[in-house]
């Protein structure tokens, strides 16, 4: 089996939230020798995505600062994770800033950005401010959709309560999940 590297996105604007911690929780289950990185989307702020694809030729400038730096990371991963809390029954704003971005890395002539991205393997944690963990639906479809779209497989979505800071540490099923989610 080749050698697996995983990018942890983060998109959270809360320092070691829920989220991230269900996130770390899933990761210390990872065998040894697979490789980890983590990024804070909010720590790589994004510049406004503009929708240009209809205008002159439609291809993108190739990014720059903090976007190659999120472009190289993601380019660079067998697995991408996007650990985004629930907001709105969908994923956070800095995680779809992130993901509007890939439109126009679809788009930099000789980056060839869709195909590269096909068989990696996209997955998602998100802790939920619910009980009922199927809230979450609409967010699981739109990794789904997103994963199906770029050609990669859909890994998953780890699921956990959490409202108030530090609660996912009580979601005994969660976290047991989280152990096993990976694998």
């Amino acid at each position: 089996m080749a050698h697996r590297s995983f990018l942890f996105l983060v998109g959270s604007t809360r320092r070691a939230g829920n989220t991230e911690t269900l996130a770390a929780a899933a990761a210390q289950a990872l065998p040894a020798g697979v490789s980890q990185q983590w990024l804070r989307l909010d720590d790589l702020p994004l510049p406004d995505f503009l929708d240009v694809r209809h205008t002159g030729d439609g291809s993108y400038p190739a990014p720059t600062g903090n976007g190659k730096v999120l472009l190289d990371a993601t380019l660079d991963a067998t697995d991408l994770v996007l650990a985004t809390p629930l907001h709105w029954y969908t994923m956070s704003t800095i995680t779809k800033h992130y993901l509007d971005h890939w439109s126009g890395w679809m788009r930099v002539p000789g980056l060839d950005f869709r195909r590269r991205m096909g068989g990696r393997t996209l997955w998602g944690v998100s802790a939920v401010s619910h009980l009922d963990l199927s809230r979450a639906e609409p967010l699981t479809g739109t990794l789904r959709l997103t994963a199906d779209y770029m050609g990669m497989r859909f890994g998953g979505h780890l699921l956990g309560y959490a409202n108030k800071p530090g609660e996912i540490d009580a979601d005994a099923d969660g976290l047991t999940r989280a152990r096993a989610f990976f694998s």
